[in-house]
């Protein structure tokens, strides 16, 4: 294929940017070859010494001459897409992918991993993760949830969602939980405090005191707990936490708790 040499105008600013290009260290080589490529041609050098300037082939040379041609310094920073080789999957095998996927579980397993399930198909665990993200799946997650058979569940969850966010004047809507069998566990030895350079150290062995059992009240408007650790789970140390609710919040104010069974 013959084709006479171009002609090429670069104004002051193109030149300038083609040249930092070329000499930053930075800059991915193939981008520099292309810039000195685009520079030569506006210098007024042929193909050919173009080729032995920068050792690029003849079909290069015009392909970066076009590109700059048609879209600027821009089009030298970007490298065309290309067509990918391996064929798209056929619309059959990801619908099989999805239905098995909400429809059977694996026969040795709750739930279908990648591999397990390119096993099944016949097509690569890769494919089967772009199918599974395309379609929203994650079937190794699994979020667990509460049956409710009181008759009264409606009623009784508007109250307490609307005592958390419009509760009466001058009152505080506590949310009070417990929490037992907290093992009290404390260091054999004294660690070493973090400081510059070096993290805070403890030993890997511990001494054991027992288990202890943490009361907490959070005020569901401020955010701030009212917490208490006490060594047995009884009806005592809870009115004992109780009182201790009574003495913190400000009076005259009555005081909502919301707790479990």
């Amino acid at each position: 294929m013959r084709r006479s040499d171009i002609c090429l105008y670069l104004g002051p600013a193109e030149r300038a940017e083609l040249q930092a290009l070329l000499s930053n260290r930075n800059t991915p080589r193939k981008i520099a070859w292309r810039a000195e490529i685009v520079l030569a041609t506006a210098d007024g050098q042929g193909t050919v010494e173009i080729m032995r300037r920068t050792g690029m082939s003849k079909p290069t040379v015009w392909r970066w001459q076009a590109r700059y041609l048609d879209e600027g310094v821009p089009g030298l920073k970007r490298d065309k897409t290309r067509p990918s080789r391996v064929p798209p999957l056929p619309r059959e095998v990801r619908l099989k992918v999805i239905a098995k996927t909400v429809q059977e579980t694996p026969p040795t397993a709750t739930h279908w991993s990648r591999a397990t399930m390119a096993e099944a198909v016949g097509i690569s665990p890769s494919s089967v993760g772009r199918i599974w993200a395309d379609a929203g799946l994650k079937p190794h997650i699994v979020k667990g949830f509460k049956v409710s058979n009181d008759p009264m569940f409606e009623e009784k969850v508007t109250e307490i969602v609307g005592l958390y966010f419009d509760p009466p004047d001058r009152v505080v809507v506590l949310c009070v939980d417990e929490k037992s069998q907290i093992q009290a566990l404390a260091r054999t030895q004294p660690g070493l405090p973090l400081k510059k350079g070096r993290a805070a150290t403890m030993t890997h062995d511990y001494k054991r005191h027992g288990t202890t059992t943490l009361f907490a009240a959070l005020d569901v408007k401020s955010g701030v707990v009212i917490g208490e650790c006490l060594p047995r789970h009884r009806a005592k140390e809870f009115l004992r936490f109780l009182r201790r609710i009574d003495r913190a919040v400000l009076k005259p104010r009555d005081v909502h708790l919301v707790l479990d069974n």
